[in-house]
């Protein structure tokens, strides 16, 4: 069931497209929530070509929307705690450079609170969102239209986000994800492989362990194994990435691998992670930001799933390849098997099984690929 509900009976349901001069897009989810919603960008810059385009996103995630050509600026958002007397200030602070835009439109893409409280504050003269069944009726109340949509779990998630802005008329015909990457960020990407002295000569394999979600990884103990087996049978570097957050474990993970391998976790911000990307021969890892990124940057990937769909998140093209046990409850859609933060598919997913599928994907992307008969010296039998 999908269907536009009109809160207010006084005005019809259509979207009144005249005189839409300035333009404010939500998204306060995490990275590849902002990276699945940069279509909707595009539709908004393609459907309002003169309009001022904003987009309000979590901090994290601002160099995505700083770099995106079809942005004209972006709204941080923190949660950062302060003081009374600093927190007052800090809002008023936010409000006021929020009016100074005057927009005309406010897109919210979440059914959260924090996004219908920047929707009102933004005094836009239509707002668009999605209805809540929550209870929150107060919440509902703040928009001019309310798109009710029930997820269907064989549609990718980027389309589920364009659902908002294709039911009332602003489409796009370019429904994935696409990053440019600017010089500069290239640059600062090219710096930093100067100074871990990651060779520039080849690109590289980028993995990613590590998820906002740990029901969703695969093991240090496993990719140290993997790793292993790619430096010791490919001439090409291969690079850890991940949040700060991560770095006690990468270096788990380093210390259980020789020569050729490389830690970058935490020493990245989002854009130059996207250079990175873009870099890079290819991306194994986890379902998470690392997998969004590269499949808008062009890069092919290889990607654990488990609980989640890979048909609602994993990038579209025969070049992303997905490894997942083949289990009847596969995907679950849970947090872990019964919701209990540990995936049973994902744990008995052995080193074989994915080793086999990456060797696919090196065969494909490069048919001439060197190997080595040499070993690099193992930390690890």
């Amino acid at each position: 069931m999908k269907k536009v509900i009109q809160h207010r009976q006084d005005r019809v349901a259509a979207l009144d497209t005249k005189n839409i001069n300035s333009i404010l897009l939500i998204q306060l989810g995490d990275i590849g929530d902002v990276v699945l919603t940069l279509p909707c960008i595009r539709a908004l810059r393609e459907n309002f070509p003169e309009a001022n385009l904003i987009v309000a996103v979590r901090d994290k995630t601002d160099e995505l929307i700083e770099d995106c050509p079809w942005a004209d600026g972006v709204i941080s958002v923190n949660k950062q705690k302060r003081g009374l007397t600093k927190q007052i200030a800090y809002q008023k602070g936010f409000f006021l450079s929020l009016r100074k835009f005057h927009f005309d439109l406010t897109i919210d893409m979440r059914t959260g609170t924090r996004g219908a409280i920047l929707t009102f504050l933004s005094g836009a003269r239509q707002k668009i969102g999605y209805h809540s069944m929550n209870g929150k009726l107060w919440r509902n109340r703040i928009f001019t239209h309310l798109y009710l949509d029930e997820y269907n779990p064989l549609q990718h998630v980027a389309e589920y986000h364009l659902n908002l802005l294709t039911a009332y008329g602003l489409t796009t015909e370019n429904i994935w994800p696409e990053i440019h990457v600017p010089h500069e960020r290239h640059q600062n990407a090219a710096t930093l492989f100067k100074q871990e002295k990651i060779p520039l000569d080849q690109p590289a394999i980028i993995i990613q362990p590590f998820s906002l979600w740990e029901y969703k990884e695969w093991g240090t103990d496993k990719y140290a194994h993997l790793i292993d087996w790619i430096t010791s049978k490919y001439r090409f570097p291969v690079v850890l990435t991940g949040s700060p957050g991560e770095t006690r474990r990468a270096s788990e993970i380093m210390d259980m691998c020789g020569r050729g391998v490389y830690d970058l976790v935490g020493k990245t911000s989002i854009g130059t992670f996207s250079a990175i990307l873009k870099r890079s021969r290819l991306f194994i890892g986890a379902d998470s930001s690392g997998m969004h990124i590269s499949g808008a940057v062009g890069t092919p990937t290889v990607t654990i799933f488990g609980p989640s769909s890979p048909v609602s998140w994993v990038p579209k093209g025969e070049q992303h390849l997905i490894i997942h046990k083949d289990f009847p409850c596969v995907p679950c859609r849970q947090k872990g098997c019964q919701d209990r933060g540990i995936s049973r598919c994902i744990e008995e997913l052995t080193v074989e099984e994915v080793r086999t599928t990456v060797e696919k994907q090196l065969l494909h992307l490069s048919p001439k690929f060197k190997r080595t008969d040499s070993k690099l010296p193992r930390a690890h039998p």
